[in-house]
């Protein structure tokens, strides 16, 4: 197949106007350069030339198609309704179009999805204008698209069955340690299986709403915290305990690791603010949950007002509650402070964004 993208003298004839040759020469020119399909076009829109990446890319000989109307082009199968409306309509009204994307089947290849680029170009001293018109085979392209995106969905249903799978897993886990609990006779082991299954129980919950809220991935963090509170509040406030737990902050939208973190985090301060702040308060326990985030910089902060250090756990040296906050604060490249006192007890995870020096 000679695909040598030339002009062609028979049987037709380009004008012998010396503007309008000239004008046929240049767009040789262009086309010789190119290494995508492209075409130029006169008004009549007739085949003025034709780069080689054209004849070769649609099984094409440049003799064939020299001078033939676009419409006729492989024994008509370039008679496409889409491109009948870009060169009859868009084009002359607007000069120019970008991205036009056809779908077509062709004969020789099969249904091809086309990526049309067209526009009208003036030489000086010719009259009318050249139609240059780019086609872009993107099928292959579009095919690997729609195969990602099926591999997405696949990897969305596969990470909810194992989310399912988790979550009842640590169900089961929490519900083996609850019956060890009650059978032991030591109160001190009575109380580490307790303090274990009710750490079971809160990784559980981060997971369930940590996957609830990542559906369009970044994580809100304030209906996130908020449905995470409420699940730690109706496994852990009974109906005798005048305590409630609120979520506050403007908020702010985080990456998925950075929400576990700070989900875990949160349960374990609230746990154990449930478990040791209130143990002489009679009503009116409050725990409040603020987050607050600009740009990459975020604060998060767990408050009670039950009765201070001597009443809380989480904040004991050495204590296994302060090592895996701290520990969680690490990871997020946080800083921990804690402020504890007769009105209560707050812990605060700041986390500051590098400036450069």
């Amino acid at each position: 197949m000679d695909t040598r993208a030339t002009t062609k003298e028979k049987p037709w004839q380009p004008s012998h106007d010396a503007a309008a040759e000239a004008a046929i020469v240049v767009a040789q020119g262009i086309v010789d350069t190119i290494r995508e399909p492209l075409l130029v076009l006169d008004q009549g829109l007739r085949l003025v030339a034709a780069s080689r990446a054209f004849c070769t890319t649609f099984n094409l000989d440049i003799d064939d198609i020299l001078g033939k109307p676009v419409y006729e082009l492989g024994n008509g199968e370039w008679n496409i309704p889409q491109l009948r409306l870009l060169l009859g309509r868009i084009i002359p009204e607007q000069g120019a179009m970008e991205n036009y994307e056809v779908e077509h089947d062709l004969r020789s290849l099969g249904r091809r999805t086309m990526l049309l680029n067209a526009r009208e170009v003036y030489y000086e001293g010719a009259s009318p204008a050249n139609i240059f018109l780019s086609i872009e085979d993107v099928t292959g392209k579009r095919h690997l698209e729609r195969e990602n995106a099926r591999l997405l969905r696949l990897k969305d249903a596969l990470l909810d069955e194992l989310n399912h799978r988790v979550a009842n897993s640590l169900q089961i886990i929490a519900s083996i340690i609850s019956i060890k609990a009650r059978k032991v006779t030591s109160d001190e082991a009575r109380r580490h299986l307790e303090e274990t299954r009710d750490r079971v129980i809160s990784v559980a919950a981060v997971q369930k709403y940590l996957h609830a809220s990542t559906a369009g991935g970044a994580v809100a963090l304030i209906p996130f915290l908020s449905n995470l509170c409420k699940a730690i509040s109706g496994s852990m406030i009974g109906d005798d305990q005048a305590i409630s737990i609120e979520v506050r902050g403007a908020g702010g939208n985080v990456d998925r690791s950075t929400a576990e973190g700070l989900g875990s985090i949160v349960a374990e301060l609230v746990i154990n603010s449930l478990k040791h702040a209130f143990v002489d308060v009679a009503k009116g326990g409050l725990i409040v949950v603020t987050f607050d985030a600009v740009e990459t910089e975020w604060t998060l902060s767990v408050s009670d007002n039950g009765g201070g250090k001597q009443k809380h756990a989480i904040v004991a040296e050495g204590g296994l509650g302060t090592g895996i906050v701290a520990a969680l604060a690490h990871q997020l490249n946080a800083r921990v402070v804690t402020k504890s006192g007769p009105e209560g007890t707050s812990v605060s995870i700041a986390h500051h964004a590098v400036k450069a020096v």
